[in-house]
């Protein structure tokens, strides 16, 4: 089996795209199951996320597994295949292998750096683990790249900055309000002043782990009002209450947008929490409030799908900033340096070695198992022959030579074996094993037997002979 990952992110895919395939609920785990039973995938993954939608699953043939696996996302997500498949990418092996740790590693985020990208593997982890889809490989790929992204961390200066959407979308945000400010107050030729949210009132929508982020976020920038707004109110209070901020329920949601600076939305929803019929009523509210009338409220909807209706973009005294634009932009104060990217790139590679040499080190182990199993029949059998000539041989005597014969053979072994398994990792690695088969003339049989599972061991159904032909 190898691991294959079929997927499609923000650089490949306009964003209606990606907000029509971001799977969640009882899609992603009927999708996880479905892609599980495909015909040659032994495994399943899904990774969803806000700019990226990837299945990994261990499969025994390319062509059809990937077939498969388009046609799968194309059904649940209902995208036909002929919008889907242009903007697919698919890796296969160790590429598949490669890719994950960049994604693992923040490489491949639209936020160069970011570390959200860990817990969403984690938890991807966790559901095909609940699920019973996470094969033994995906389950060693998944840990291997965990701890590239945790060494990445934490090993270099890639995430320093505190890089991530949040702080993306609220930079972009407090352009937006300062950029405001200055055409009110600002004497002219002078430049803005830099980007802050102090004596501000934000509204930060949904209770997840993103929202949590945003609260704290806004509320060390210095939010002057923050009111914390989601479907289930006790997550709200408690979200709020870690900030100093206050909770409200969603019917007031009109109401708190006609009154802020800055909305930051991020939940979950499959529709639109904001429509242009909420915001075209804000915005008319928002007109007889002292101090906010000439001023525009600034949207930044981090969610995909998307919370808030695409129309509301284009309406006058409002800035939105979305997944969309944010892509766009060239915000390099927030890029990690060269060199930092440079240093994630070889804890990748130092991982990615130690992985190829660890599975092909695997493969070559029956050939290695069995070699040491005809020694030790060669060694009893020249014993038993040794036995019968010298009746008057003590036992002692046998036991010493019984000793020194299995020594030479394991001197005479160590070698061979030993630098087979050093070669495992490079390149033509199945031609050194099958020399190692011809040079000592091992029974292909007695390979296959020390590297099969022990089906009645394991408790499985043992095959009908009509199954077996």
């Amino acid at each position: 089996m190898s691991v294959l990952v079929v997927g499609l992110n923000y650089r490949g895919a306009p964003l209606e795209t990606l907000e029509r395939t971001a799977l969640a609920g009882d899609t992603l785990d009927k999708l996880l199951h479905d892609v599980a039973r495909a015909d040659d995938v032994a495994g399943a993954l899904v990774l969803s996320t806000c700019n990226r939608v990837e299945i990994y699953a261990e499969v025994g043939k390319f062509h059809g597994a990937v077939s498969a696996i388009a046609e799968l996302l194309s059904r649940h997500s209902h995208v036909p295949s002929a919008e889907l498949t242009p903007c697919l990418y698919v890796h296969y092996q160790d590429r598949a292998v490669q890719h994950l740790l960049a994604v693992a590693c923040g490489l491949d985020s639209m936020v160069v750096g970011e570390s959200q990208i860990l817990g969403q593997l984690r938890q991807s982890l966790r559901l095909a683990r609940e699920h019973g889809t996470l094969g033994p490989a995906l389950a060693a790929v998944g840990s291997l790249a965990l701890r590239a992204g945790k060494r990445a961390q934490s090993e270099t200066a890639i995430g320093q900055a505190g890089a991530s959407l949040v702080s993306v979308g609220l930079r972009a945000a407090a352009r937006h309000l300062n950029v405001a400010d200055e055409a009110q107050t600002a004497p002219a030729g002078t430049g803005p002043a830099t980007p802050r949210l102090a004596g501000r009132s934000v509204v930060v929508i949904g209770a997840g782990a993103m929202s949590g982020l945003a609260v704290a976020s806004v509320a060390r920038e210095g939010a002057a009002d923050l009111v914390v707004v989601n479907r289930t109110r006790a997550r709200a209070e408690r979200l709020a209450a870690s900030a100093g901020g206050r909770a409200a329920d969603m019917s007031d949601l009109t109401d708190l947008i006609a009154a802020a600076d800055l909305v930051v939305t991020c939940t979950g929803a499959s529709g639109h929490i904001i429509t242009a019929e909420m915001m075209d009523a804000a915005l008319g509210r928002r007109a007889q409030l002292s101090g906010k009338g000439s001023s525009p409220v600034v949207l930044v909807d981090l969610a995909m799908p998307r919370d808030v209706e695409p129309a509301i973009g284009a309406m006058r005294g409002v800035a939105l900033t979305d997944l969309d634009t944010l892509a766009a932009a060239d915000d390099s104060g927030l890029q990690p340096a060269d060199r930092d990217i440079e240093d994630v790139r070889r804890i990748m590679t130092e991982e990615l070695a130690a992985h190829t040499s660890a599975i092909r080190g695997a493969a070559v182990a029956p050939t290695v198992v069995a070699l040491r199993a005809k020694a030790a029949r060669v060694v009893e059998a020249e014993l038993a022959r040794l036995t019968g000539r010298l009746d008057g041989l003590d036992a002692a005597a046998l036991q010493e030579i019984a000793r020194s014969m299995r020594r030479i053979t394991d001197k005479l072994l160590h070698e061979p074996t030993v630098r087979v398994k050093e070669l495992a990792g490079a390149p033509g690695a199945e031609s050194y094993e099958d020399a190692l088969r011809v040079l000592f003339d091992l029974d292909p049989a007695a390979v296959q037997a020390v590297a099969q599972a022990d089906a009645q061991l394991a408790g499985w159904p043992q095959p009908s002979a009509e199954e077996e032909r």
